[in-house]
C-alpha cells in the first residue's frame, strides 16, 4: 500500500486506465522520437567553413534546399563563377597563356608620347590580328634589371666614368619599395658582384667593387708584355665573352623572377667579344625566352680596340632594348638619362594568341598604329619582334640552349 501511494503513475492507473495506457504509449513514442534525433546526423551541430561568396541567385539555392539530403556519390564539379576563388593550377595556366608585350613610342623629336589608348593600337602575331586583353599606360609592375660591365682591357680609359653613371642611374631609377638590380662584371667569366637586391647601398658597393681586369704582363696604354707567365696559371688575356654573360644573366638572374615583373639587362661593352662558348644569337634568343629587354652603352677604347656598333644593335633592335653610342662622359649620362626614362614611359600589352600550339616555335610580333591621326605623326615603336611559344615536350637541357 505505500509502495502504491508512493508512486503516482501506479495511483493513476488505479484512477482511470485508458488514460494511463494512453499516458504510457505517448512516453514511449517520445522516448523514440529523442533517440531518433540523436542519430540523426542532420541534427549535429558541425564548424561552419567560411568559404567566398558565389554569385548564386536565391531560387538556385531554394532549389537544393528541396533535395533530399544524404551523402553524394562522386559529387559534380561545380563551375567556376564570379567571385569565386579560382584554383592556383587555373591561375597558372592563365597567366603562361598569355604573351606580355612591353613597347615604348616617340615622335619625331624623339620624345617619348604616354597618351596612347587600347584602340590606337593593334597587335598582329605572324600576321593575325589578336584581341588584346590587357593594356598599361606608363606600366607600374616592378622592374629587375641586371647592370652587366665588361672589365676587359678596352674598358681601361671608361671604366671610372662608366662606373660613376652608373651609380647616378641606379640612384634616380630605383624605387626601394618594387625594382631590383644586379651587377655583373665580365671578361672571360661572368662574376655576380650582387644579385637583385632593393637595397640601394649593396648596389653602390658592388658597383664601387667592379675593376679592370688585367691580363699577365700589362704595362699600361694597352701594350702588354708577351710570355709574362698568370699568376692564376691560365692566361686571361684577350678575353670577353659577352654573349655567355648574357646567357648566363637571363638563365641564372633574371629567369628566376615573378612572372609580373619587367625584365632588363644595362650592358656597358664595346661588343668586342673574343671567347664565348654561346653565339650572339643564342644570347638574344635566351633573352627573348625569358622576356628580357636588353639596353646597350656601346662604350670603349676607340683608338686601340673599336667599338662593334653592329652587334650591339642587333643584340638591343631584337630584344626590345636600345643601344647608345656616347662618345663622351656628357653622351654618357645621357644615355643612362634616356634609358631611365623609356622605363617610365613604356606600355604593357598582353593577348591570348590564337595559335593555341604549345611546340616552342618562334612567333612574330608586330604592333601598328591605327589611330589615322596617330599615323600622320610617324610615331617610333620600339618592342621585342617576336617570342618563343611555350612547349610541352621535355628538354634535354635547361631551355634547350645548347652552346
Amino acid at each position: 500500500m505505500n509502495v502504491e501511494r508512493g508512486s503516482p503513475k501506479l495511483w493513476m492507473d488505479r484512477k482511470n486506465p485508458r488514460l494511463s495506457i494512453a499516458l504510457i504509449a505517448l512516453a514511449i513514442l517520445s522516448l523514440a522520437l529523442d533517440a531518433s534525433a540523436a542519430q540523426d546526423p542532420t541534427h549535429v551541430t558541425r564548424p561552419r567553413r567560411v568559404e567566398a561568396p558565389s554569385a548564386q541567385t536565391s531560387s538556385e539555392q531554394a532549389g537544393r534546399s528541396q533535395q533530399p539530403a544524404g551523402p553524394e556519390q562522386n559529387p559534380p564539379q561545380r563551375p567556376t563563377q564570379q567571385g569565386e576563388p579560382v584554383g592556383e593550377d587555373e591561375v597558372v595556366r592563365i597567366e603562361t597563356d598569355l604573351t606580355n608585350v612591353l613597347f615604348s613610342v616617340r615622335d619625331k623629336n624623339r620624345r617619348f608620347v604616354t597618351t596612347l589608348q587600347r584602340d590606337d593600337i593593334r597587335v598582329y602575331e605572324d600576321d593575325i590580328p589578336q584581341e588584346i586583353f590587357t593594356f598599361e599606360r606608363q606600366t607600374e609592375r616592378p622592374l629587375s634589371l641586371a647592370i652587366l660591365i665588361d672589365t676587359s682591357l678596352s674598358q681601361e680609359l671608361t671604366l671610372p666614368v662608366e662606373k660613376m653613371a652608373a651609380r647616378a642611374f641606379v640612384r634616380s631609377v630605383m624605387r626601394p619599395d618594387k625594382d631590383e638590380v644586379a651587377v655583373i662584371s665580365f671578361t672571360g667569366d661572368a662574376t655576380l658582384e650582387q644579385g637583385l637586391t632593393s637595397n640601394v647601398e649593396r648596389i653602390q658597393r658592388a658597383i664601387d667593387r667592379v675593376s679592370l681586369s688585367v691580363p699577365a704582363g700589362y704595362v699600361g696604354g694597352g701594350m702588354t708584355v708577351p710570355g709574362t707567365p698568370p699568376i692564376s696559371g691560365h692566361t686571361t688575356e684577350g678575353t670577353t665573352a659577352i654573349w655567355d654573360a648574357i646567357w648566363v644573366t637571363c638563365d641564372e638572374v633574371l629567369a628566376q623572377t615573378s612572372d609580373r615583373t619587367r625584365r632588363a639587362i644595362i650592358l656597358l661593352s664595346d661588343g668586342q667579344d673574343t671567347s664565348s662558348r654561346y653565339k650572339i644569337q643564342q644570347a638574344i634568343d635566351q633573352a627573348i625566352k625569358t622576356e628580357t629587354s636588353i639596353y646597350v652603352i656601346g662604350i670603349g677604347d676607340l683608338y686601340n680596340f673599336g667599338i662593334d656598333e653592329k652587334a650591339l644593335r642587333k643584340l638591343a633592335e631584337n630584344t626590345g632594348g636600345r643601344a647608345f653610342f656616347p662618345h663622351d662622359e656628357r653622351e654618357l649620362h645621357a644615355a643612362f638619362a634616356q634609358i631611365q626614362e623609356e622605363l617610365r614611359s613604356q606600355y604593357l600589352v598582353a593577348y591570348s594568341p590564337t595559335n593555341k600550339r604549345r611546340d616552342g616555335s618562334y612567333r612574330r610580333v608586330r604592333i601598328e598604329i591605327v589611330n589615322p591621326e596617330l599615323r600622320k605623326q610617324k610615331l617610333q615603336l620600339s618592342y621585342r619582334q617576336g617570342y618563343f611559344a611555350k612547349s610541352d615536350a621535355p628538354q634535354s637541357k635547361k631551355n634547350g640552349a645548347t652552346p
